[in-house]
């Protein structure tokens, strides 16, 4: 199989960084294009990252000597690339201008970014759980005015820890969920190194709207295509709270739900559906897809971050503690990897399931 060409602009920042590891021995992509912005721009990437790297493994030394483009420099990058990975750090308004420049240049762009994710016609994707959401890219290309150039996102890290978890039991008229989230430093691009006063510290605030973000994304994961648009799930109420914790990989959650009172389903029920969940990633044989997507822990004390976290390497969900409440009808533990499943290896998913579909071709 020729690999298709794919550009990580963004590539200096710790998702980027991600991307590049992931990607670096892929079986269908080969990084063609490292971008990032003006002021490391012409310059070897190896060199610019000396200081910066924040991952245990080395730079690959495939992209070790590559020259950095400018990130805003859409054709310069386009011309050299299949599809792109964005990763950039900028204001919001302005990812959003570049991402959508790059899709009207016919580049296709797979965000980790929160810019495009309410843009009703762009799919918002846990490719597990919405994949039927791709079909919307066509009538995306027809407002855009292009052939091959789209938008598709990844949704936030945060909901990583339990929106798959949740998706099985929506059979079962799921209405009310209150979700508190327990997030890693590395959601924030942070180590123990550059932020010691997370050390012995919780921080019950995550910015940038998160708790928006945990409330809301999940609407569109589970909303229908109608009218060409994704609108949202109108029947499930969702409140968050997020806070900072000092783990280095790793967002958990717990979670509590309520079900329609005719439609609760056993405890027994809920587990079975989650360990013999599969779905399309797994039906395609998707490289970095899990091979078993949720597993339930029977120990009380599972899961685990340090121990769980790397699950299926770092693309599973681990779920655990599920019981009767008595507010609630059940309560829950769900646990992943915010830099692999929740960020890049995520993305990489998403673009690997965007080609079995054909929308990369």
């Amino acid at each position: 199989m020729k690999k298709l060409k794919a550009g990580i602009i963004g590539a200096t920042g710790m998702v980027g960084q991600r991307f590049s590891l992931l990607l670096a021995e892929h079986p269908w992509f080969e990084v063609s294009v490292l971008a990032a912005s003006p002021r490391s721009a012409g310059k070897n990437y190896g060199e610019v990252m000396k200081d910066r790297w924040m991952m245990k493994e080395p730079i690959p030394e495939k992209i070790k000597n590559m020259t950095i483009l400018d990130a805003s420099d859409v054709k310069a990058v386009a011309d050299r690339v299949d599809f792109v990975f964005s990763a950039v750090d900028m204001k919001k308004e302005e990812i959003a201008a570049l991402e959508e420049a790059y899709a009207k240049a016919e580049c296709p762009v797979v965000s980790n970014n929160s810019a495009h994710r309410y843009t009703p016609d762009v799919p918002m994707l846990i490719p597990e759980i919405n994949h039927e959401h791709t079909e919307i890219i066509n009538l995306q290309r027809k407002r855009l005015g292009t052939k091959r150039g789209f938008i598709a996102a990844k949704s936030n890290c945060t909901i990583q820890s339990y929106v798959p978890a949740l998706s099985p039991l929506l059979k079962y008229g799921l209405r009310d969920i209150l979700v508190c989230t327990y997030q890693a430093i590395s959601g924030a691009g942070k180590t123990f190194e550059t932020w010691p006063e997370i050390v012995d510290n919780i921080i019950p605030f995550v910015g940038a709207g998160e708790e928006e973000k945990a409330e809301t994304e999940p609407l569109k994961i589970w909303g229908k295509i109608e009218n060409s648009v994704i609108i949202n799930a109108s029947d499930i109420n969702i409140t968050s709270h997020c806070s900072r914790v000092p783990v280095a990989d790793g967002h958990m959650a717990a979670v509590f739900m309520r079900f329609d009172g005719n439609k609760k389903p056993a405890k027994e029920s809920i587990i079975s559906d989650w360990n013999s969940f599969r779905s399309v990633p797994q039906e395609l044989k998707l490289p970095s897809a899990p091979l078993q997507p949720l597993k339930y822990f029977e120990e009380e004390n599972f899961p685990q971050t340090r121990l769980h976290r790397e699950r299926e390497n770092g693309m599973g969900f681990s779920l655990g503690r599920l019981r009767t409440d008595n507010q609630y009808d059940y309560k829950f533990i769900g646990l992943s990897h915010n830099t692999l499943r929740g960020a890049a290896g995520g993305a990489v998913l998403v673009a690997e399931l965007l080609k079995a579909k054909g929308y990369l071709d």
